[in-house]
């Protein structure tokens, strides 16, 4: 089964003094382009994250990212009181010599002030990361489920497709007698409105097959069946099928483009115009296949 590179998850971690929140969601990229927002407490962590989620996740453009919220009643950063009187005693001075007015809220202008407050380093508890680090993996594997469910709905619906083109294929068959002798029957008509001209029967047929022979469209026919073939096996039996699949409707295209151009009919042309209609949505979906 094939999977979406489109996918979301979160988890929650919960600790006595915080609740900390996993998030990770998945666009489709070429390859696997990772941005993370990740707090200061965890950011040692950040390799052994970044690794994790690569082998997780494989592709996409991902955006990840740890919120805390504090759940206590205290705050890790605190008023430097001391730096603070500091300050508060050279304005006044500062104020006082040269005749100028003190601030009317001093809290306002100190507070702004270098080192007015200050954070304690806090240091990572291993069994604080032990419960975020499976946030992480849940928040991921739960990415991968949404990524599952996406990638039935594109399998369908891309399935839909190959079949659709697979019976405009079969339509072709009902046109190919008639069109070989329309050709006939032009090239003679048009031979005999010749007048006074005399040819060799014997050349003419052979150069009639010659031509009949670069409109067959029976191998473009037999080549387009088999890739659409390995389009379907492809999304059953192999996992990261994104750009094999891609490449494949490369040559899907080819095929059909060849059909068209040797076709010289106005109903098979209808029938590749379709066909090409179909391809296209199957290339804009396939862009997100993993």
């Amino acid at each position: 089964m094939i999977l979406s590179m489109t996918g979301f998850g979160k988890a929650v971690a919960e600790f006595p003094t915080k609740r900390v929140t996993v998030e990770v969601k998945s666009l489709n990229s070429k390859q696997l382009d990772l941005s993370t927002r990740i707090p200061g407490l965890y950011r040692e962590k950040e390799m052994e994250i970044r690794n994790e989620l690569s082998q997780l996740i494989e592709r996409g453009k991902v955006d990840f990212s740890i919120y805390i919220e504090n759940l206590g009643k205290e705050s890790s950063t605190q008023i430097n009181a001391s730096v603070v009187d500091s300050y508060i005693k050279q304005i006044s001075n500062i104020a006082e010599n040269s005749g100028v007015a003190l601030p009317a809220d001093w809290f306002s202008v100190v507070l702004r002030l270098p080192e007015a407050l200050k954070t304690e380093i806090q240091e990572l508890d291993e069994e604080e990361w032990k419960g975020v680090h499976d946030a992480i993996v849940r928040a991921a594997k739960q990415l991968i489920d949404f990524r599952k469910q996406e990638g039935a709905g594109l399998q369908t619906l891309l399935g839909q497709k190959i079949e659709a083109i697979s019976s405009l294929l079969k339509e072709v068959d009902n046109y190919e007698g008639e069109r070989i002798e329309r050709v006939k029957t032009r090239l003679a008509e048009g031979l005999a409105k010749l007048e006074n001209v005399d040819y060799d029967r014997n050349r003419f047929e052979q150069e009639l097959i010659f031509y009949i022979e670069k409109l067959d469209v029976n191998e473009e026919k037999h080549r387009l069946a088999h890739h659409l073939k390995y389009f379907l096996e492809t999304m059953d039996h192999t996992h990261g099928q994104g750009k094999k699949l891609g490449f494949i409707s490369q040559e899907i295209g080819r095929e059909i483009n060849t059909l068209g151009s040797k076709s010289n009919h106005a109903e098979m042309q209808k029938i590749v115009v379709r066909m090409k209609d179909e391809l296209e949505q199957i290339k804009e979906q396939v862009l997100n296949v993993l």
